[in-house]
């Protein structure tokens, strides 16, 4: 299985936060970005695509034990949303591809079994 280290070498992300959390296992991938809908189907050790920024993704992923957050398109990302990203230990990382773009690579790269 891969790891949030391995995906961060292999899409070429940048780490925002989280460092404590790289070396999370990686389950699946969801997409999304209304928060409601993303806590009923987001499932432990999956990557979250979301182009929300804001500090409440965070309580999100860790309700769902997400294994890392990818923010495409090199959206802006609050402090607050850093800090507490930092304080969880939840790898927040940011890409230059869009949300469809990392999917595709994703699946390209095998890596999610």
């Amino acid at each position: 299985m891969h790891k949030v280290n391995d995906l961060i070498k292999l899409l070429e992300l940048e780490l925002i936060a989280g460092e404590g959390g790289l070396e999370n296992t990686i389950s699946g991938v969801y997409i999304g970005d209304l928060l409601s809908w993303v806590m009923a189907h987001l499932q432990a050790g999956n990557i979250w695509i979301t182009i929300q920024t804001h500090v409440n993704i965070l309580a999100v992923a860790l309700l769902a034990d997400a294994s890392c957050i990818i923010i495409p398109e090199y959206a802006e990302i609050d402090s607050q949303t850093i800090e507490k990203a930092n304080y969880e230990g939840i790898p927040l990382l940011r890409s230059k591809f869009s949300a469809y773009q990392l999917a595709i690579k994703i699946k390209e790269l095998d890596l999610i079994i």
